[in-house]
């Protein structure tokens, strides 16, 4: 069970206030400056994006090589996620090679609300990728500024475009003009810590009228490591009417919590926790509504693996066996035993072969437990 909400909140990591922040008056985030605020379980119920409604109010970040339609529904099956989030996807591939429509745009009715999410850097080419997004059905798109890797920036994609304001405003305006569905942006809170822009940006997204935006608070040169800076959440919240989604650090309901409290943003996105933890969603709801959460039991576990195995294996979706080796990882991590799992995984042949592995390998345990 999770612990009682009257405890006080730590993120397990430091998470300090000061370089790369612009300059602020004294009071300003003054009430989010102290990292050890007393938990609170006051969540937002729900999010309202132009005519969408978001309910629980979380998002499944976009991940390349994660978001896919199978995980998609995967994690919208096992409860508490509003939002879900395609990869991000290229908006000149998606216009000249419709493999990479059926591959990357493709979703299914139980999905909505669901967004999609682009990346490119030529204005008219979003603009017809955007248009191609809402004629799918898709309920938001969305516009992809905060992926660091290197071909993606090389290109002047991702948050390579951080550096380049006028651009981006030449691309929300084309964009916004394009279609009648909500436009949302995701972006980094600047290139590094001497070229900070989230407020700048977020308020050209506000002006632009781009129906919310979600902030990475981490900068492109840091990558995923180090710490999320929530206090450029919080600013970027002070700055804008519109809609901020919170993004970086979440690994426990608690933590989710704890960065509406400290930055007063209107919904949290989880992005790599999510397949470490395809509960984390369903435990956050729980952890608002009670106050505690239930952690899996190995059943669970098992039950969850093969749920998402199967539906890997009936989409006979590409290179599936390859994406089970990668799950294994995070699936079977703190898992008595794991380790001799994973290399029976990873030396099958077959994804049926896989899942028959996982099969023997929990029954045996949970045989061994009642008896």
């Amino acid at each position: 069970m999770g612990t009682d909400y009257n405890t006080t909140v730590r993120k397990h990591w430091d998470n300090s206030c000061g370089a790369g922040l612009p300059a602020r008056e004294s009071n300003d985030l003054d009430r989010v400056a102290d990292k050890n605020v007393r938990a609170t379980r006051e969540f937002p119920t729900s999010l309202q994006i132009g005519n969408v409604r978001i309910s629980p109010a979380t998002v499944l970040a976009p991940m390349a090589g994660v978001t896919d339609t199978v995980f998609r529904r995967f994690i919208k099956n096992l409860g508490g996620c509003g939002l879900i989030m395609t990869e991000f996807t290229s908006a000149d591939g998606v216009l000249r090679d419709q493999r990479v429509r059926g591959r990357y745009l493709h979703f299914y009715e139980d999905e909505h609300p669901i967004s999609a999410q682009l990346f490119g850097s030529n204005p008219s080419v979003l603009a017809d990728a955007a248009r191609m997004v809402e004629d799918l059905g898709f309920d938001l798109v969305d516009l992809n500024l905060g992926c660091p890797a290197k071909k993606v920036v090389k290109c002047n994609g991702g948050s390579g475009l951080l550096r380049d304001l006028p651009l981006i405003r030449q691309i929300f305006e084309s964009v916004r003009a394009a279609v009648k569905i909500p436009f949302t942006v995701k972006f980094r809170a600047g290139w590094n810590d001497d070229e900070i822009v989230c407020v700048d940006l977020a308020r050209l997204a506000e002006d632009c009228g781009l129906g919310a935006v979600a902030l990475h608070a981490r900068t492109r040169e840091q990558g995923y490591s180090g710490n999320a800076r929530w206090e450029w959440i919080g600013l970027v919240k002070q700055a804008v009417k519109i809609p901020v989604i919170g993004n970086g650090d979440i690994r426990s309901p608690e933590d989710a919590c704890a960065m509406v409290a400290q930055t007063g943003c209107d919904a949290v996105m989880i992005g790599r926790m999510a397949p470490s933890n395809p509960w984390i969603f369903r435990q956050i709801e729980q952890y608002v509504t009670t106050g505690s959460f239930v952690d899996p039991a190995e059943a669970d576990r098992y039950q969850m693996i093969r749920t998402y195995f199967r539906m890997l294996l009936e989409e006979e979706m590409p290179g599936a066996e390859g994406k089970m080796k990668q799950f294994a990882s995070w699936f079977t991590h703190g898992v008595p035993g794991g380790a001799a799992l994973r290399k029976a995984i990873y030396e099958a042949k077959s994804g049926a072969e896989i899942l028959g592995r996982v099969e023997e390998f929990f029954e045996a345990k949970l045989s061994a437990q009642t008896t």
